[in-house]
C-alpha cells in the first residue's frame, strides 16, 4: 500500500472504530487474509486465524445487539471505554508501531475519529430511541453496518476520494451531535417536569 492508502487506512479504522469496531477488525483481517490488501506489518495480526474467528464472532454479537432499542445504547456505553483506544491503536498500527511522531500523530487521529463517531452514534441512538416502534432504530442500524463497510473499502480504493468522504460524515457528525443534544434535552427537561408533576401533593 501507497501512502496515500495508508493514511486513508489509519483513518477508516480509527473513525470505524466508533461505530462497528468488531466489523472494521474483520473486515480489514478478511481482505488481508483472502489476499484482496496487502496489509501493513502492524495489522497483520487482524488476519490470523484466531483474530478472526474472534472478531468474525464479535461482529456477528454486535450486528444482532444494536439492532434491539436500548439493548443499542447500552452496547454503545459499555464499549465508551474500548471503541477509542482501539480506534487509536488500529490508527497507530498501520502507520507502524516503532514509536515514531507519526505514529503517535495517528493514535492520536485514530482516537479523535473514534470519540467523534462514537459520541454521535450514541447520541443518535438515544434520540431514535425516544420512540417506541423498532424499525427506526434497525433501518439506523443498517444505515450504519452499510456506510462501515463502503468507507473501508473506499479507503482502500479511492483513498482521495475517501478523504472528502470522511471530511463531509465529520461535518454532518457534528452537526447532528449539537440538534440532537439540543432535542434530548428537551426530552430530559419535560420527562423531569413530567415526574415532578406526578409527585407534586394535590389539593382539596
Amino acid at each position: 500500500m501507497d501512502t496515500p492508502q495508508l493514511l486513508a487506512l489509519a483513518a477508516a479504522l480509527g473513525w470505524a472504530s466508533g461505530l462497528r469496531l468488531y466489523a472494521a477488525v474483520f473486515l480489514v483481517g478478511a481482505a488481508g487474509y483472502l489476499g484482496w490488501v496487502d496489509l501493513p506489518q502492524g495489522l497483520h495480526v487482524l488476519q490470523h486465524p484466531g483474530m478472526l474467528a474472534a472478531s468474525g464472532f464479535m461482529c456477528c454479537v454486535e450486528f444482532f445487539a444494536d439492532k434491539i432499542p436500548l439493548v443499542d445504547s447500552l452496547w454503545d456505553v459499555v464499549h465508551t471505554v474500548i471503541r477509542i483506544p482501539a480506534g487509536a491503536a488500529l490508527a497507530a498500527a498501520t502507520l507502524g508501531a516503532d514509536g515514531t511522531t507519526m505514529t503517535w500523530i495517528a493514535a492520536l487521529l485514530g482516537g479523535s475519529l473514534a470519540a467523534t463517531s462514537h459520541v454521535a452514534k450514541l447520541t443518535t441512538r438515544a434520540a431514535v430511541n425516544t420512540s417506541p416502534e423498532p424499525l427506526s432504530n434497525i433501518g439506523v442500524s443498517l444505515l450504519e453496518d452499510g456506510w462501515v463497510v463502503f468507507m473501508l473499502w473506499l479507503a482502500a480504493s479511492h483513498p482521495l476520494a475517501f478523504a472528502v468522504a470522511l471530511a463531509l460524515t465529520l461535518a454532518m457528525a457534528v452537526l447532528l451531535m449539537v440538534v440532537l443534544f439540543k432535542f434530548l434535552r428537551a426530552v430530559g427537561h419535560r420527562l423531569a417536569q413530567f415526574f415532578s408533576g406526578s409527585h407534586a401533593p394535590q389539593n382539596t
